[in-house]
């Protein structure tokens, strides 16, 4: 039985559309690659199931993230490094990288955090509210100032007229939360979101004042993205129904409707 074969004519054809298609998915409007995602250390978990949703509805597209600190990730990106899409824990750090040049069309508000006290299980230092992270002795860990969850803290310590001297501040919130669960804190301020991550590990307390300091959480695509179109259609589920949900979940409030 003889195979059929396409004329010899049609193959440069061939090769010119598969090329062309190759150069789509690196150049932004194409289906297949890799998509990047520089994300807020407290994203990891509700980012890492996301990307499973939207590898699943974009079958050619794999996602890659690196988490760290908003402050941190916006350093390595003033620096140069390669991204598709970044997503802080503040507007404050993405209006920089904005000022930097570095975003493409406007930044997108997808989640809120709020933060909450976490304390090693039995809370041993017996702390009850904020008013009790500036007690004298409390050992406190909490993020650097120009870490989002810093500034949060540091906006709720304003309005309280709370004095916090914390023996040790990190660059992010789960290098917060990992100093609690090895028992080198007393207590820690964190997102709700990290105290229900961390399961048993560690017990959350809330406190009405942390309504001061709601942080928005926006993403943007960035400029030189090379999968410009993929990057879009992540930020679109971020927004939608299957993304929030995901966010909900995990302790997020909702971003703007």
């Amino acid at each position: 039985m003889k195979r059929s074969r396409k004329p010899a004519a049609v193959l440069p054809a061939l090769l010119l559309t598969t090329a062309l298609a190759g150069c789509a998915g690196g150049g932004g409007t194409g289906s297949n690659g890799t998509l990047t995602v520089f994300a807020a250390a407290s994203l990891k978990s509700s980012f890492t199931e996301i990307a499973e949703r939207f590898e699943a509805e974009n079958p050619g597209i794999t996602v890659t993230f690196s988490f760290a600190g908003s402050a941190d990730l916006a350093t390595q990106l003033s620096q140069g490094a390669p991204a598709d899409v970044f997503a802080s824990a503040d507007a404050g750090t993405m209006a920089k990288v904005q000022e930097a040049g570095l975003v493409h069309g406007e930044p997108r508000d997808f989640a809120t955090n709020t933060l909450a006290i976490t304390v090693p299980p039995g809370n041993p230092a017996g702390i009850r509210s904020f008013a009790d992270l500036g007690r004298p002795g409390t050992r406190l860990v909490a993020c650097a100032p120009q870490v989002p969850c810093g500034a949060a803290a540091a906006r709720v310590a304003d309005s309280t007229g709370t004095v916090l001297s914390p023996v040790s501040e990190e660059n992010s919130v789960t290098d917060v939360l990992g100093k609690v669960i090895s028992g080198e804190a007393d207590a820690g301020l964190v997102y709700v979101t990290d105290v229900r991550s961390a399961g048993t590990r560690v017990e959350g307390i809330p406190f009405p004042e942390a309504s001061a300091a709601v942080n928005p959480y926006p993403a943007a695509v960035l400029a030189g993205s090379r999968n410009e179109a993929a990057a879009g259609r992540f930020l679109d589920l971020l927004a939608g129904p299957e993304g929030q949900e995901v966010l909900a979940a995990d302790g997020f409030g909702p971003g703007p409707v």
